[in-house]
């Protein structure tokens, strides 16, 4: 069938749940702010309402039934808060959740409007700068005169009303979604009047190498997506987690350093080693230190690697906490961003023997690697990559916020953790340094094979453009 000639594609109106997102239901987006704006109180609080939500949803007032949620997840925390979570938490879980095919659909036009009833302060970041969406209609979040969230939706009944006008003003036509897809009930406003099928057909073919800006930065504590069921087993985990984070310390601290092969299993860690780790890295040679190069998943990092290898090595990190350092089975060696301080820590663990760096500067969870510093390559030319890939279940032990001696706490909480170890081969003398290579190519080319080997993809981005980011102060990631 031929598309009918009228207008030229100009603008579009979509509705975010059920249309871009296919997870129309706002509620476990809420339990991702209450519980990583405020805590667990509030999460369990949120979480007790959620019947009369639903109820009042079978009753036909599923408004008032999503404004009680909004109120309990959101008053009286700090609109900071509430902001830092829509720009570094929920982001993720949108685009885990995101119909490709609509938003195929709705990428194909100039002008591209969002309507949601979240409040804004939820989705405007991910669907401006995720989704392109040149203006977002949604509902807005009461703020008392000390920067807290009162709660109470100012204006989540008009809407549907300023979709309603803008869709008069200019002249857009209805399409039911579901008719385009068959899959859900949603409303796509266009402005040209042709032919569904004809449109889908028309857009994919403009749109099908386009994707949405990846998420790169994402924060908070939580793993999976807080569905209520998922949100209960997280309640009922989160004290057995405490108690068996206290014996896994407890085993931690005691532990002599002839178990520290077991120890991967007494922390719950499921380890898959693929690769050979050069000979002189299975026993201690402290003659000839050796730089293991990995990029940073968590801060577990250098002790998985140790109880690999089955010896103590050393480690030389940016920000550890105290508590960290403490349960660490092995050196721990702070960093101060000085370079020439920092060179001559470096140098001189490698002349005790093998030592472990992470040239990234701070961890990354997403499929990304981070810019490598350049100052590993000029130290030594015995460099062997390791590729690490890091899967929590229920907690992420590591967040730009709060106080990292939770760090371990959460860790320890997991019933169990994936980590893959991927040894590459040392480079030879030809292609560091010592062989005339500049010491940016040697980092990008590290950066590469190990980007290759895990399938993840490079970036230029650096820890300071995450940390900027994070504070809401970097546009362009």
């Amino acid at each position: 069938m031929t598309v009918m000639e009228s207008k030229p594609i100009e603008s579009n109106v979509v509705e975010l749940e059920g249309s871009l997102i296919r997870e129309p239901d706002p509620f476990p987006y809420l339990m991702l702010v209450a519980f990583e704006a405020s805590g667990l109180i509030r999460f369990a609080l949120l979480l007790l309402v959620w019947p009369i939500v639903r109820f009042l949803g079978l009753l036909g007032l599923r408004d008032a039934g999503f404004k009680l949620a909004v109120f309990i997840a959101v008053v009286g925390v700090r609109i900071s808060d509430i902001e830092f979570v829509g720009r570094a938490v929920l982001p993720k879980f949108y685009m885990d959740h995101i119909d490709m095919d609509g938003w195929r659909v709705f990428s194909g036009y100039g002008k591209k409007v969002v309507a949601s009833k979240t409040p804004r302060v939820m989705v405007e970041w991910f669907a401006k700068h995720h989704l392109g969406a040149d203006q977002v209609i949604a509902s807005e979040l009461g703020v008392n005169r000390f920067g807290r969230a009162t709660g109470l939706l100012t204006n989540v009944d008009v809407v549907l009303s300023q979709v309603q006008t803008l869709v008069s003003e200019n002249e857009l036509v209805c399409i039911p979604y579901q008719f385009c897809f068959k899959t859900r009930c949603a409303n796509l406003f266009i402005s040209l009047n042709i032919h569904p099928p004809s449109l889908v057909h028309l857009q994919k073919q403009q749109s099908q190498k386009n994707q949405p800006l990846p998420v790169i930065f994402h924060d908070g504590r939580l793993v999976m997506f807080p569905k209520p069921a998922i949100a209960l087993l997280i309640l009922v985990w989160f004290p057995i987690g405490v108690i068996i984070a206290i014996i896994r310390f407890i085993i931690a601290l005691a532990l002599p350093i002839c178990v520290l092969p077991y120890e991967n299993l007494i922390y719950g860690i499921l380890t898959k080693v693929r690769g050979d780790p050069p000979k002189s890295l299975l026993k201690s040679d402290s003659s000839s230190g050796v730089l293991l190069v990995c990029n940073h998943r968590a801060f577990m990092d250098p002790a998985v690697i140790a109880t690999v290898l089955g010896r103590k090595i050393s480690a030389v990190t940016y920000s550890l906490s105290r508590v960290t350092e403490i349960l660490a089975p092995l050196q721990t060696i702070r960093l101060t961003r000085d370079r020439d301080v920092d060179a001559k820590k470096i140098e001189d663990e490698l002349k005790k023997g093998d030592t472990f760096i992470c040239p990234e500067g701070t961890t990354c969870r997403e499929p990304f690697l981070l810019r490598f510093s350049a100052l590993f390559t000029e130290l030594t030319d015995r460099i062997v990559p390791v590729a690490l890939n890091y899967k929590p279940t229920l907690f992420h032990p590591t967040t730009a916020r709060g106080w990292k001696g939770f760090d371990p706490i959460f860790f320890f909480m997991n019933p169990f953790c994936y980590y893959e170890v991927i040894f590459l081969d040392q480079l030879s003398v030809e292609d560091t340094c010592s062989g005339g290579k500049s010491s940016y190519d040697v980092a990008n080319d590290v950066q590469r094979k190990m980007a290759a080997t895990l399938g993840f993809e490079c970036t230029n981005l650096t820890r300071k453009d995450k940390y900027m980011f994070l504070k809401g102060n970097d546009g362009r990631v």
